[in-house]
């Protein structure tokens, strides 16, 4: 009893600030960093968004995906091509997932309740967690190599084991859900994605082009191209090499706090919201990312590009069980208070809070590209397989959204509208559940019902 009871303190002692009277499952539904944002916290304008981007896409993780496609042989208008194509088609996919969040101000993980349940969400959210510490991995390892690199340059011969200082599109409403209003995340986002992307990856297309006529061979990470400066240069070029290493340094911290960090610490914070708050759940992933051997996949572009193709596989059959089921099953429409309520009589309750239609369309998406996938690491696909798994990312999103669909007209979910219906701006404040999972009427006084009436008008 003694032991128990001291578990019990020490539980106590680590659980986050949490409002009085809830019970342990609604304390698994919500605290602080999962609660629609309120209005004064909803500052994002259009700006917001072009800064964030643009601050995003200057890191050498951009430089590096631009670059091994000049590895890959392509010529550099024909890779500034591609990087235009991709990150146009990615800021679509972004602004379509955001919607949500700047609309009922609410994040990926608690989203993803109303697609694939309040507890069957827990899953993808753990997915987007876990990539988000590799990227971080990654994203702090270039970094550390950039310090690396910085000190390389001011003292010659002094070496550092940067060893040790060792990643969007599901979870953008986790930052356009302090939007003011859902157009602010529209075109500031469309436009500057592709620009700023573009931009650096021109840079990274020219530098690697560039190298093969310096040193007879093209060299796609700017790190490695720093060290050759290093070696074969004189106090000029260190001086150099210096301030470009400070500046990639600075760019892939803001990177990795912006990208990583807060994403993976807000999907913890779904994970365990009595325990885990944004903060706490940055600095687990900071010690998952560091700990997974992050240089490891920066050995090569080809094992580079093969981990982005692997991200992609799992990531876009969620993306396309939540885009379906807000904008083709639902038509916009979301019970927000309900998707903190654990009652088995709730419209996202499901089976045992587990969503059946969306993990069949899930799985569903990740098939399609399993075999391609075992291609791309060395085993003897059929080549049917391999021309699917080029497209893996279009494959498994549009798989998962038409199988979500179909399931869902065969065997149809409550709480949807039969048009288009966004009622988030209508919501001021959400009422909170009590123990018996019911809702308080002294509590929820104050707070608009949502009505089918509600009906406010689509302004991109």
């Amino acid at each position: 009893m003694a032991l128990r009871q001291r578990f019990r303190n020490l539980a106590d002692k680590l659980a986050v600030d949490a409002e009085p009277g809830l019970s342990t499952t609604q304390l698994m539904l919500v605290n602080h960093d999962l609660k629609p944002v309120e209005r004064e916290r909803r500052q994002w304008g259009p700006w917001n968004f072009v800064a964030f981007w643009i601050a995003d896409s200057f890191n050498i993780n951009t430089w590096m995906i631009s670059s091994s496609m000049i590895i890959a042989g392509l010529s550099w208008w024909q890779a500034w091509i591609c990087v235009w194509l991709g990150y146009s088609i990615s800021a679509c996919f972004i602004v379509m997932t955001g919607r949500i969040g700047a609309t009922y101000h609410i994040g990926f993980p608690v989203i993803g309740r109303a697609s694939f349940g309040i507890w069957g969400s827990l899953w993808p959210v753990f997915n987007r967690a876990a990539m988000a510490c590799i990227w971080y991995g990654v994203q702090a390892y270039i970094g550390g190599t950039c310090v690396y690199l910085m000190i390389r340059s001011i003292w010659n011969g002094v070496m550092s084991s940067i060893a040790n200082f060792a990643t969007l599109v599901v979870n953008d409403s986790d930052f356009t859900r302090f939007a003011r209003k859902p157009r602010d995340a529209v075109w500031s986002q469309l436009l500057t994605i592709p620009l700023g992307f573009a931009i650096t990856s021109f840079i990274g297309i020219i530098v690697s082009s560039s190298s093969t006529v310096i040193y007879d061979q093209p060299i796609w990470s700017p790190l490695d191209l720093l060290g050759r400066f290093i070696d074969d240069g004189g106090s000029g070029q260190r001086f150099g090499v210096f301030v470009i290493a400070l500046a990639f340094a600075l760019a892939q911290l803001g990177t990795n706090i912006a990208a990583n960090s807060v994403s993976a610490g807000t999907d913890m914070t779904a994970l365990l919201p009595r325990y885990i708050n944004i903060r706490r759940g940055s600095y687990i992933c900071a010690v998952v990312g560091l700990a997974m051997c992050p240089y490891n996949l920066l050995s090569s572009s080809n094992q580079f590009t093969t981990y982005l193709s692997a991200y992609s596989v799992f990531l876009s059959s969620i993306a396309g069980v939540i885009v379906s089921d807000y904008y083709l099953v639902r038509r916009g429409y979301l019970e927000t208070k309900e998707l903190y309520d654990s009652r088995s009589t709730g419209p996202y309750f499901y089976t045992w809070g587990v969503h059946w239609r969306a993990y069949a369309a899930y799985i569903a998406g990740i098939l399609i590209n399993v075999v391609g996938f075992a291609g791309a690491v060395g085993t003897k696909v059929p080549m049917g397989a391999t021309y699917i798994y080029r497209l893996n990312f279009f494959c498994g999103f549009l798989v998962s959204l038409g199988v979500y669909w179909a399931l869902c007209k065969v065997s149809p979910v409550p709480a949807t509208s039969d048009r288009w219906m966004e009622v988030g701006e209508d919501l001021e404040d959400e009422a909170q559940p009590t123990d018996d999972g019911s809702y308080d009427e002294e509590r929820e006084a104050g707070v608009k019902t949502l009505d089918k009436k509600d009906v406010r008008e689509v302004n991109f």
